[in-house]
């Protein structure tokens, strides 16, 4: 069963995240594609709920063996992708997958799924806006930040290749914003 699909993306920091578990609370009809990715584990995150934490060589075996929609190096030695099987579990279901993932991510599933998919870009005002978000959730060293903030930069460029942008400067409007324009997407 090919199902619909619901695409949040932006740099890291711009709020999707937050946005895209406010959709699950607000509409049933929606399930989380949980993405496979070889980065550590951070304290707070939970396995096979948070993401499906993979050595490198499970990586590389489920990549030779066809079992991502999308896959992609997002940071040197870091990889992260969306499993097969993650996306007809929910079809399955009778759910449409909603998706959390980094800009070339989203375009790489925008891609895939074409009219059956929203994709939505969530920006933020400026990338000082942006730094200070990053800053502040205490998870970055000096470098990763200017690492994140660099490649969010780059990423901004993207913002108009998605079907629509909502600019994340007030977390509620922007997540009504979203609400809005998923509910219309689902009821097509």
């Amino acid at each position: 069963m090919i199902g619909k699909a619901i695409i949040i993306s932006a740099p890291s920091g711009a709020g999707k995240t937050s946005i895209v578990r406010y959709l699950l609370q607000e509409i049933p009809q929606l399930s989380f594609s949980i993405s496979a990715t070889t980065r550590e584990k951070r304290a707070h995150e939970i396995s096979d709920e948070d993401y499906y934490f993979l050595t490198r060589n499970e990586f590389q075996e489920r990549i030779d063996q066809n079992a991502f929609v999308e896959w992609e190096e997002v940071y040197e030695g870091t990889r992260y992708g969306t499993l097969n099987s993650e996306v007809h579990r929910i079809w399955d279901s009778g759910r449409a997958v909603i998706f959390d993932v980094d800009v070339v991510g989203g375009k790489n599933l925008k891609d895939q799924f074409q009219d059956n998919a929203l994709a939505i870009f969530i920006s933020v005002p400026d990338l000082d806006t942006l730094r200070e978000r990053l800053a502040g959730r205490q998870t970055e060293t000096i470098e990763s930040l200017n690492q994140r903030v660099a490649k969010a930069s780059a990423e901004m460029e993207f913002a108009g290749e998605f079907d629509e942008v909502v600019i994340n400067d007030d977390l509620p409007i922007a997540q009504d914003k979203v609400k809005r324009l998923v509910l219309a997407f689902l009821a097509q």
